[in-house]
C-alpha cells in the first residue's frame, strides 16, 4: 500500500500524542506509522474490528484498537459489533469467547502462541470429575478457560463480576474454577464455601505482599490496587481488589497522589498515558502470552495470510458454552 509523506507524518504525530507520554520518541512513532496506517485502512476496507485487552502493548492499544478493555467489556463489545470480522488482540480464550458470541462472524487471534496458564491447566473432564465429587454444587468458571470448560459449567464470570455471580446462587457450596487465588479471595468476600482448582495466573501468582508495605512507606498516601488473581495475602493488603476496569475507574475517580497497580504492566502503561498528572509506581509483571501479539501479525491477518489463526469451535460445544456466557450477562446486568 502506497502512503504519502503527509499521511505518514500525521499518523506519527497521532501516535506520539499517546505514546510520547510513555517515553516514546517521535522517530519511534514514525517507524510504526506505516504499519498502523495500513492496518487501519485495511480494517475499514474489510469491515473488521480490532479488540485489544488492556495488557496489550501501547502500539496496538493506541495504534489500531477500536475497543480496549477487560474480558467482560470486550465480551460485550464482541456481542454488539456489526463488523463481519473480529481480530481479538489478547489471548486465545478471549478470541474463543468472541466467536461464541458471534458464531456467524470470522474471529481471529493474532498469535497462536497467545495461550493462558489458567486456561491450559483445566480440562472439560476435570470439570466433570469435580461435579461428580460435589453433586449439587453449581460450577462457576472464570472466563480464562477454554470453550470446552465453559460448556461444562453453569455460568461464566470475569474478575469484574465474579463476586456478584457467586453471590447470586442460594447454595452455600460453589465450585469455582480454575484460579485458586481468586477462589480464596471470593470465599473471603462472599462467605461461601468455595471448592477450587489448583491453577494460577503466571502473571499474578508471584506478587509479594511485603513489597506493598515497603512501597507504602516510600510513597505516603499511595493507593494499592490489586487484581483478584493475586494471592489473598496480597489482595488483603491492598486498598482495592478487582479487575482491570475496576482499577481504571478507581484511578479516574481518586485524588490520591500515586498508585501501585499489582497486575500486568500493560495496564500501567495505559493509565500512565491517560492520566499523565498521576504517578504510577511499584510492581507489575509482563504476561508472556499477551505479548505474543504484534502489529505485524495483525496486518498479516488483514492481508489474508494467517487463515490458520481463525477461531473455530464445534457447534455442540459452542451451544453449551454460549449458555454459560449468556447467563453471565443475565446475572451481571
Amino acid at each position: 500500500m502506497e502512503l504519502s509523506a503527509a499521511e505518514l507524518e500525521n499518523e506519527a504525530k497521532r501516535l506520539f500524542s499517546h505514546l510520547g507520554k510513555l517515553g516514546w520518541s517521535l522517530d519511534a512513532c514514525k517507524t510504526y506509522a506505516p504499519l498502523t496506517l495500513e492496518i487501519n485502512y485495511l480494517k475499514k476496507e474489510k469491515n473488521a474490528v480490532i479488540l485489544a485487552h488492556s495488557y496489550q502493548t501501547p502500539d496496538i492499544v493506541y495504534g489500531v484498537a477500536d475497543f480496549t478493555g477487560d474480558s467482560y467489556g470486550l465480551s460485550k463489545q464482541a456481542a454488539a459489533t456489526k463488523a463481519g470480522t473480529i481480530i481479538f488482540s489478547g489471548v486465545k480464550f478471549m478470541a474463543e469467547t468472541a466467536k461464541l458470541l458471534n458464531p456467524g462472524k470470522k474471529v481471529y487471534v493474532p498469535s497462536l502462541d497467545a495461550g493462558c496458564s489458567l486456561a491450559d491447566d483445566i480440562t472439560a473432564e476435570d470439570v466433570r470429575q469435580l461435579r461428580a465429587r460435589h453433586p449439587g454444587a453449581p460450577v462457576v468458571c472464570y472466563v480464562n478457560t477454554t470453550a470446552e470448560v465453559k460448556a461444562e459449567s453453569d455460568v461464566c464470570c470475569t474478575s469484574a463480576n465474579a463476586k456478584k455471580i457467586v453471590e447470586s446462587f442460594k447454595e452455600k457450596e460453589i465450585i469455582f474454577i480454575p484460579d485458586e487465588h481468586m477462589a480464596k479471595n471470593l470465599a473471603r468476600e462472599t462467605g461461601k464455601e468455595i471448592i477450587s482448582w489448583h491453577a494460577s495466573c503466571v502473571v499474578h501468582r508471584d506478587f509479594d505482599g511485603r513489597k506493598i508495605d515497603a512501597i507504602r512507606k516510600e510513597f505516603p498516601g499511595i493507593k494499592v490496587l490489586t487484581h483478584s488473581e493475586c494471592p489473598p495475602i496480597v489482595a488483603s493488603a491492598s486498598d482495592m481488589m478487582g479487575g482491570t476496569t475496576d482499577m481504571e475507574k478507581y484511578v479516574a475517580g481518586s485524588d490520591a497522589p500515586s498508585f501501585m497497580l499489582v497486575t500486568e504492566c500493560g495496564l500501567s502503561d495505559r493509565l500512565r498515558s491517560e492520566h499523565p498528572k498521576k504517578e504510577f509506581v511499584g510492581m507489575c509483571a509482563l504476561c508472556p502470552y499477551m505479548k505474543k501479539n504484534s502489529l505485524a501479525n495483525i496486518l498479516e491477518i488483514l492481508q489474508g495470510e494467517k487463515k490458520e489463526n481463525e477461531v473455530e469451535i464445534r457447534e455442540e460445544t459452542a451451544a453449551k458454552a454460549r449458555k454459560s456466557l449468556e447467563r453471565m450477562f443475565e446475572l451481571s446486568s
